[in-house]
């Protein structure tokens, strides 16, 4: 992008002006991101944004992948057993997981561009795309990380669940709800809902930064199933 600049805009003038409409369609996906829509719109969304997502979240500072990892981390014994990486996008999750010393890292996502990126990251056993609603690779993890991954525009509350379901006992989740998401009560809910009744038990909720570029935050979270 500099190089196509200094070539064909040598007036200052017009190179800020490309510069700001540069700035405003890598600001347009994020823009999207948080608006309500279906499985379809959603697989559609990120398909379009693969090619400029990690520059865009990495733009803005995006901390939630390292936050989540680490919290993990924390709580698990064997760094070498297979680990879940729901959701799993162009790979950001994944490369902060395998950072923070997990071995053996499997992705699914909805979206087919999202895991060619993911893909070339080098960091995943093995990477499959799901459907929504769909089943979950056949493979007993006893960890499963769904980093920014439920919320508004995104994964309804339900994903919660199933993940939860498909713990074994002293499993281990770790997720995040953005400052979109923890503005519906239904995610807190959804938490309590599995803490409440003793069910799971809560190791970890931390709020901090997500993208501090645009000023977002998120919580942390980290359940251990009972």
């Amino acid at each position: 992008m500099r190089g196509w600049r200094r070539k064909l805009l040598p007036h200052k003038h017009w190179t800020v002006t490309v510069t700001a409409r540069y700035c405003r369609f890598m600001t347009g996906f994020l823009d999207k991101a948080y608006r309500a829509r279906d499985a379809a719109s959603t697989r559609e969304l990120y398909d379009d944004w693969a090619a400029s997502y990690d520059a865009e979240v990495g733009e803005n500072g995006y901390a939630t992948p390292a936050r989540c990892a680490e919290a993990l981390k924390t709580h698990v014994n064997d760094m070498s057993a297979p680990l879940l990486d729901f959701g799993c996008g162009t790979g950001l999750s994944g490369l902060a997981l395998k950072l923070a010393g997990f071995e053996i890292i499997d992705g699914v996502d909805l979206s087919a561009e999202m895991l060619d990126g993911a893909r070339r990251k080098g960091v995943y056993r093995r990477l499959d795309k799901i459907e929504a609603g769909g089943a979950l690779p056949d493979a007993d993890y006893t960890a499963i990380a769904a980093i920014g991954v439920i919320g508004a525009g995104a994964a309804p509350i339900d994903v919660l669940h199933i993940l939860m379901r498909a713990l074994p006992r002293t499993g281990k989740l770790v997720f995040s709800f953005n400052d979109h998401a923890l503005e519906d009560p239904a995610h807190e809910a959804g938490v309590a809902e599995w803490t409440d009744c003793g069910a799971a038990r809560l190791l970890v909720k931390e709020h901090g930064p997500h993208l501090p570029g645009i000023n977002l935050n998120s919580n942390v979270y980290v359940l251990e199933k009972q």
